[in-house]
């Protein structure tokens, strides 16, 4: 559960959509992300429409999305995750302890998480974009940052 003050941030940053378990496992998959010195932005939204729920960029240069499922509800319901993968080297999904991890596709890979980290159960394959579309979403990542960063410095700022 998040500690009262401790995430003003991140809920500066939140849209409201989420749902409490969602932040918990958005929280732990992001920290241990850091650790490994990612950049990791929520609700990217890519030039499908779709919006992901974590976009994380590696040293490397190479992007992640990991898509948060706070229960089986959640996933059953969500049939939009495969359109994720046009959009990124490799494809995770998130859960935490409550939801079984044969429920997500062997195919893909698989983070369990709890507030304070996580861990990768399952690496996910490789399916390398293209330089036209790394630039795109490059773009779209570095953008959505600046803005985010603009926004904190100036809150009475509308459109983001």
């Amino acid at each position: 559960m998040l500690v009262r003050g401790e995430d003003s941030l991140a809920r500066q940053l939140a849209d409201g959509r989420q749902s409490e378990t969602a932040l918990m496992i958005q929280r732990g998959v992001g920290r241990m992300l850091f650790t490994q010195r990612f950049s990791v932005l929520s609700e990217l939204t890519l030039a499908s429409g779709r919006r992901a729920d974590l976009m994380a960029l590696s040293p490397k240069g190479d992007f992640w999305i990991i898509e948060i499922k706070s229960s089986v509800a959640d996933f059953k319901s969500d049939n939009k995750w495969p359109d994720y993968k046009d959009y990124c080297d490799r494809m995770f999904f998130a859960s935490h302890e409550e939801v079984p991890a044969d429920l997500f596709p062997a195919d893909q890979g698989l983070i369990m998480a709890d507030s304070f980290g996580a861990d990768i159960l399952r690496d996910a394959p490789e399916h390398r974009l293209s330089a036209a579309r790394r630039k795109a979403v490059m773009l779209r990542f570095a953008s959505l940052a600046a803005n985010r960063l603009h926004h904190l410095s100036d809150p009475g700022l509308s459109g983001i």
